[in-house]
C-alpha cells in the first residue's frame, strides 16, 4: 500500500551560512520520514542550495520586504495546505497560523553560546550527536565540477588546496597577500601540499580581489571559478579538495558541509557559533578573542580590517597539524572501519513519523509574526 505524502514546511535562514549550518535536519527528516515531501522557504541567496533535496516540492524564495509584509505573503502562499510538519528556524509566528499536525520553532537561546548546529537540532529536540550540514547534488553537477578541475593534458593532477578569501564585511577578511603567502608555503617546494594546485572560490563581485593570488600562483596551478559556477557546484568542487582555507563566511561552511578538511579563519565573530564544522575542522584566530573585537567594535558594522592580527605563520601551522591529522586518521579508518552514531529519534518526532492526530484548524494571523532574526 502507497503511503500517503507527508509535507514538511522548512523555513530556513536568509544567510547561506545558517542555511548550510541547518541543512542537516533536511537530511535527519528526509532519512526519518520516507514519504516526507518538503516546501523550504529561504532567502534568496541560500535558496539554490536546496534545488536537489528529495521529495522537493518547491523552494520559495522569501525577500524581506518593509516590516513584516514578506511574512503575511508567505503565509498566503502556504496557508491552504495542511501540513504534517512545520520547521521554523526562524522564530516567527507562521506556524501558530496554519493547519499543521506538529510544529518546530526555533527560540533564541538566553545561555552560553552553542554553535548553531547543535541548536538547530534542539528545534527538533533530537538527542545524541546532532546532524551535520548535508547538501544534495546530482551526478550532473560533480561531473561538471570534475571537469572544471580537470588538468590539463600531460599534467600532474597532485593535491588541490582550495582558498575562500572573501566574506561578507571587511572586517571578517584575511588581507589577500597574507593568502597569497600561505599558499605558496603549502603548494611550494617541502610543503604540505607541493606540486599541488590552488583552487580560488569567491562570488560575482570578488573577482579583482583574488588577483593578486592568480598572480601569485605557479602559471598554469590554479583553477579560478570565483563568481562562474553556483554554490552546488562550488560544493562539489570542494568534495575534490585536499584542503580548505578561508574566512568565516557562507562558503566555509559550504566547504566543511563537503567534507574537505577546513580551516577558518576568524576574528570579530565566534567559533563557538559559527566553526567550520566537522571532526577534520579548525577554527583559527589571532591573539585577540571575540570579545575584544567588540570591545572595539561593539556593533561589528566598522569599516575595521580586523583579521590584520592574524599572522601567516599560525595559519600554516594549523593547515600541518590539520593535514597530518587527516593521515593519522586515515590510517586508524585502514585498520578498522569506523562507526557512526546517528541522531536518536525523541518521541515527539516519532509522533510525527507516525502521523500523529491532525490539529485543529489555524488562526488568520494579525500581529504574532515577528521573525527577521537571521
Amino acid at each position: 500500500m502507497t503511503q500517503r505524502a507527508f509535507p514538511i514546511l522548512f523555513i530556513t535562514a536568509t544567510r547561506i551560512g545558517d542555511a548550510v549550518l541547518s541543512s542537516g535536519l533536511i537530511k535527519f527528516l528526509a532519512d526519518q520520514i520516507p514519504n516526507a515531501r518538503f516546501t523550504i522557504v529561504s532567502g534568496p541567496l541560500a535558496a539554490p542550495l536546496f534545488a536537489h533535496v528529495p521529495g522537493l516540492d518547491r523552494v520559495i524564495v522569501m525577500e524581506k520586504g518593509k516590516g513584516k509584509g514578506h511574512w503575511f505573503k508567505l503565509w498566503n502562499q502556504v496557508r491552504h495546505r495542511k501540513w504534517g510538519l512545520v520547521v521554523d528556524l526562524r522564530g516567527s509566528g507562521t506556524a501558530y497560523f496554519l493547519r499543521r499536525e506538529k510544529r518546530a520553532v526555533w527560540k533564541r537561546n538566553t545561555g552560553e553560546p552553542i554553535h548553531k548546529v547543535v541548536e538547530a537540532a534542539k528545534v527538533l529536540k533530537l538527542e545524541g550527536d546532532p546532524p551535520a550540514p548535508h547538501l544534495y547534488i546530482t551526478p550532473d553537477v560533480q561531473a561538471l565540477a570534475d571537469q572544471l578541475l580537470a588538468p590539463r593534458p600531460g599534467e600532474p593532477a597532485g593535491p588541490i588546496l582550495a582558498v575562500g578569501p572573501a566574506s561578507n564585511w571587511v572586517g571578517k577578511i584575511w588581507p589577500i597577500e597574507r593568502f597569497a603567502q600561505t599558499t605558496q608555503q603549502l603548494l611550494g617546494p617541502g610543503g604540505a601540499l607541493a606540486g599541488g594546485r590552488l583552487l580560488i572560490l569567491g562570488g560575482p563581485g570578488d573577482g579583482r580581489m583574488v588577483e593578486e593570488l592568480r598572480m601569485a600562483s605557479a602559471r598554469g596551478r590554479y583553477v579560478d571559478l570565483t563568481g562562474k559556477v553556483d554554490l552546488l557546484t562550488a560544493y562539489a568542487a570542494l568534495k575534490r579538495a585536499d584542503l580548505f582555507i578561508g574566512n568565516d563566511s557562507g562558503l566555509m561552511h559550504i566547504a566543511a558541509a563537503a567534507g574537505v578538511p577546513t580551516i577558518g579563519l576568524f576574528g570579530p565573530s565566534d567559533e563557538r557559533r559559527y566553526g567550520p564544522w566537522g571532526s577534520l575542522t579548525k577554527a583559527v584566530r589571532g591573539p585577540r578573542s571575540f570579545e575584544q573585537f567588540l570591545a572595539v567594535d561593539p556593533d561589528l558594522s566598522q569599516a575595521i580590517r580586523h583579521m590584520s592580527d592574524l599572522p601567516v605563520t599560525t595559519v600554516v601551522k594549523a593547515a600541518k597539524a590539520l593535514l597530518a591529522e587527516v593521515k593519522a586518521k586515515a590510517v586508524e579508518e585502514d585498520a578498522a572501519e569506523p562507526t557512526v552514531e546517528d541522531a536518536a529519534v525523541t518521541p515527539e518526532l516519532q509522533a510525527v513519523v507516525e502521523d500523529a492526530a491532525p490539529a485543529e484548524e489555524a488562526a488568520t494571523p494579525e500581529d504574532a509574526i515577528d521573525a527577521d532574526r537571521t
